[in-house]
């Protein structure tokens, strides 16, 4: 070994026996391995023992951990030179199996750090309840889950996703999936008896055909059916159909950014018409970008179209509008989602919220779908609203996905 590899390897060793000389509190031993421990047992405690190595009193004003499963317990008392002091660890492995491993850093009066000391140790998972792994009451039946939110749904790339049931009665029961929303592009399968305290999975499976024009939202609701009884919760299914990556054009691959991030709109007076507001979408990539979706939902259109083309190196500008004069007075909430042949990042989602004024025109509408003329105590009442609405401003966030 060469004179400077043999530095370069002592440094980090030197600077590292440096720092604990320097902590004035030594513990020995400074670690502990709690070995295996079982989850059931529950936590587990060791107590350190530290000594003032230093000329001069100190204060342990903190002992930090970086996890809420770790609990310190120590005395403020002055430690003199040469005199010791005790840490008490606790260590909860309540729903945390496997290995752990965890520093806590101590701190005196000034907020030097003093001391360290760590603990580690292998938590054995405890078996769980039935009511821990199958969480949602379906009936008699109960489930892992209701939702399954399967994220893109690539065309030509199926995508299937599992829901646990299980049965803790004392009698055999019979199954059905009845659809109520469908897209057409999913299928279920189902055990069509499941025995008494028996379990069994729900297979939900997605499957677009590899040149399907369809883009955008994927939505499935199902009714589950036990015994010919509709069962008080349902399954959903939730997904976004993009392009398949894997067929793209690596090098020329289009790349779509939006170039703001919010758009105010302020107060929105119900007679001041069409509100608009611009933001631009380029293409930064090598390849032609085509817009394949825009959904719109909650008031907020959008002057975007699909089929949109734009070349590499070009932008469009779209305007995300608000009509006051077609939404209720207050709270406007709604969202657009903008579906591109992006490969790398397809979704581009603008959430909006804002508050229409009452007006005239809005006290007027509510009085005529009420069926009676507001007196003048709800007129006042309103007049209120409106002045505390006039300070809210409505934005739109743009988020890409």
């Amino acid at each position: 070994m060469t004179t400077k590899r043999c530095i370069a390897f002592l440094i980090p060793i030197f600077c590292t026996l440096q720092a604990h000389a320097q902590q004035p509190l030594r513990f020995d031993p400074a670690e502990w391995d709690f070995g295996r421990i079982r989850e059931a047992d529950g936590p587990v405690t060791h107590t350190f023992t530290g000594t003032n190595v230093s000329d001069s009193p100190v204060v342990i004003l903190h002992v930090y951990s970086s996890c809420g499963c770790t609990v310190p317990e120590f005395s403020r008392k002055p430690i003199l030179p040469h005199e010791q002091a005790e840490i008490r660890v606790t260590y909860d492995p309540a729903n945390r199996p496997g290995v752990f491993s965890k520093e806590l850093a101590v701190f005196d009066s000034e907020r030097n750090k003093i001391g360290t000391i760590r603990i580690r140790g292998t938590v054995e998972e405890r078996e769980k309840t039935l009511a821990e792994r199958y969480p949602v009451e379906a009936g008699p039946l109960r489930l892992t889950q209701n939702l399954c939110t399967f994220a893109y749904l690539y065309h030509g790339r199926p995508a299937e996703a599992t829901v646990g049931v299980a049965n803790p009665t004392g009698r055999a029961v019979r199954l059905e999936l009845v659809p109520d929303r469908c897209s057409g592009f999913l299928t279920a399968e189902q055990p069509r008896t499941l025995a008494a305290g028996a379990c069994a999975e729900i297979v939900l499976r997605y499957d677009l055909p590899e040149r399907s024009t369809h883009y955008g939202t994927v939505e499935d609701v199902l009714t589950l059916r036990i015994d010919g009884r509709d069962a008080p919760v349902r399954l959903m299914a939730h997904g976004i159909a993009v392009d398949n990556p894997e067929l793209s054009n690596e090098i020329y691959a289009p790349k779509a950014e939006i170039d703001k991030y919010m758009l105010k709109f302020g107060v929105l007076k119900r007679g001041a018409g069409l509100q608009k507001r611009a933001f631009r979408l380029t293409n930064t990539g090598l390849g032609a970008l085509t817009v394949k979706a825009v959904e719109t939902e909650g008031g907020v259109g959008c002057t975007l179209r699909t089929g949109r083309r734009i070349e590499a190196g070009k932008s469009v500008t779209a305007y995300a509008t608000v009509d006051p004069s077609e939404q209720e007075h207050g709270l406007v909430s709604g969202r657009i989602t903008v579906i591109t042949d992006d490969p790398a990042r397809p979704m581009g989602r603008l959430l909006s919220t804002g508050v229409v004024e009452a007006g005239t025109d809005g006290m007027a509408r509510r009085s005529k779908r009420g069926g009676e003329q507001t007196d003048s105590g709800e007129r006042a009442r309103q007049e209120d609203e409106q002045r505390t609405e006039e300070e809210t401003h409505i934005y739109i966030i743009i988020r890409n996905v």
